[in-house]
C-alpha cells in the first residue's frame, strides 16, 4: 500500500504565500513523475505543476512565474511553493505521483488540500 499526505493548506489574503507538502510512504520502489493538481467549485480537476525524476518541470499557464514545484526524492517529498496568490487559485489542491509500487507501475492520489485566498 501506498500513501499520500499533503499539508500546508490553508486560509491566506490575496498576494500572500503558502507551501504546500506531499509525502509517500508504503510499498513505493521508484517515483517518477509528481504533480499538483487543483479542482475548484463546479470546475474540472486540472494540472498546477508537475516535475520528472529528473527534475524537468512544466506549469500551468496560470501559475506560471508564481508557483515553484520541487521534490526530495530522499523524502519521498513534493512541494508546491505558491506565492503572489490570487482569489481565482482557491481549490482543493490533490498531489500526485506515478512510479513502480508492490501494486505495480500506476499513479496515486492524495486526499486533497484546501487553499482559500480571500479577495
Amino acid at each position: 500500500q501506498v500513501q499520500l499526505v499533503e499539508s500546508g493548506g490553508g486560509l491566506v489574503q490575496a498576494g500572500g504565500s503558502l507551501r504546500l507538502s506531499c509525502v509517500a510512504s508504503g510499498s513505493i520502489f521508484r517515483i517518477d513523475r509528481m504533480g499538483w493538481y487543483r479542482q475548484a467549485p463546479g470546475k474540472q480537476r486540472e494540472l498546477v505543476a508537475a516535475i520528472t525524476g529528473g527534475g524537468t518541470t512544466n506549469y500551468a499557464e496560470s501559475v506560471k512565474g508564481r508557483f515553484t514545484i520541487s521534490r526530495d526524492n530522499a523524502k519521498n517529498t513534493v512541494y508546491l511553493q505558491m506565492n503572489s496568490l490570487k482569489s481565482e487559485d482557491t481549490a482543493v489542491y490533490y498531489c500526485n505521483i506515478v512510479g513502480l509500487s508492490s501494486s505495480g507501475y500506476r499513479d496515486y492520489w492524495g486526499q486533497g488540500a484546501q487553499v482559500t485566498v480571500s479577495s
